[in-house]
């Protein structure tokens, strides 16, 4: 038996549908994302921490899930909206799923990761009013309760000034890669980091450490880094203070790389200011040009906020632009071996032509000598 849920905005907006997922409610920042797959990958990217993910893509979960393809331990976001979520019928039960590595629906993943889902919405009308009015807070729950979900979307906070990274973070120091030889190491600060980024890395034969959110600079030079990179994340940028300290002592020190949050506080670190987007970027169909080479590059997105290209000061060049509303989508500051991007060049899900940044940072910490 199907049971009738609603999300409600914070605006008094309402869409009903179906409950899946993991039963009760679901509440956080509604945002849409255009991907037309990957829908795993989404869901389990620890910068979605906190926010009810809106599926543009018409029918989600035709190919199963599988835990290979989790970008996290444990994901984080609060919920999700689908239009149409496949179900497996006992047509061919013995292989329910196109994909040779399924092993379970969308829905029962969502349900073990404790995940509340609505399906059956008009998600083109919830995608055309968060992009006529922004995203907004809002909350999942059955449809008989819709005053008490009003008031529960209307009681949380904004995004705008929530530190979130540490929540989303490991706890611990883990070596995540430890190849044999004299392989450069390179240091992640987790302030939510994909595995993708991970498992890039290692393939380019690096030696892998990742440190939670709040390493400090000592810490981190203490680990004798080639380079460090500042990964993704969620939440806003500014009140992570210690975070934009730890990476100004890093900086002329050590060759950095940021990604996404890590761009972010790259930024605040080199001086420039941040700003909240009206619905932010989230798919894998973001137009980017490359001021160097003049190439445009379809790319993965997924943030909120984002560097205010009116503030970079001296010795810091923008990079990369993003072709659909103009925003800044990367930087550099090549007298203190440092660069960052907006964008997930490490994809999961999307196209992979930008992983050449990898490559970049793996030369950077080859040809330079850390001040440690």
């Amino acid at each position: 038996m199907e049971h009738r849920a609603i999300l409600i905005l914070d605006d008094g907006t309402s869409f009903e549908g179906f409950a899946r997922g993991a039963s009760g409610r679901a509440g956080g920042e509604a945002v849409f994302t255009t991907a037309m797959c990957g829908y795993q990958e989404t869901l389990s990217d620890p910068s979605y921490f906190g926010q009810l993910i809106v599926f543009t893509a018409a029918h989600v979960g035709n190919y199963g899930t599988t835990e290979e393809d989790d970008e996290s331990p444990r994901p984080r976001a609060a919920g999700a909206v689908f239009h149409d979520m496949f179900e497996p019928t006992g047509a061919a039960p013995e292989r329910p799923f196109p994909h040779f590595r399924a092993s379970a629906s969308l829905d029962a993943w969502l349900r073990r990761h404790n995940i509340p889902a609505l399906c059956g919405v008009d998600t083109r009308a919830l995608t055309l009013h968060l992009r006529t009015y922004g995203a907004r807070n809002g909350v999942i729950g059955p449809a008989g309760e819709g005053e008490a979900l009003l008031a529960a979307a209307r009681a949380l906070p904004p995004m705008q000034g929530r530190a979130l990274a540490p929540l989303a973070s490991r706890a611990e120091p883990l070596i995540y890669a430890d190849p044999a030889g004299d392989a450069p190491h390179a240091v992640v600060v987790d302030y939510g980091t994909k595995e993708s980024i991970l498992r890039r890395l290692a393939a380019l034969g690096l030696k892998v450490t990742v440190l939670p959110a709040g390493a400090t600079a000592a810490e981190i030079l203490a680990a004798k880094p080639d380079g460090v990179l500042l990964s993704n994340g969620p939440g806003d940028p500014e009140p992570l203070a210690e975070a934009v300290a730890a990476i100004k002592t890093l900086l002329g020190r050590v060759p950095i790389f940021g990604i996404c949050l890590g761009h972010q506080l790259l930024g605040l670190a080199l001086g420039a200011r941040t700003m909240k987007l009206p619905f932010g970027h989230h798919g894998a169909n973001q137009p980017v040009r490359d001021e160097v080479t003049g190439r445009v590059w379809i790319t993965s997105q997924n943030h909120g906020f984002c560097v205010d290209a009116r503030s970079l000061p001296q010795g810091v060049e923008a990079t990369h632009w993003n072709l659909n509303d103009g925003t800044l989508e990367g930087l550099a500051a090549p007298e203190l071996k440092a660069f960052s991007v907006q964008f997930h060049p490490e994809a999961a899900p999307g196209p992979t032509e930008s992983s050449v940044l990898f490559e970049r940072f793996h030369t950077l910490m080859r040809d330079s000598t850390p001040t440690l």
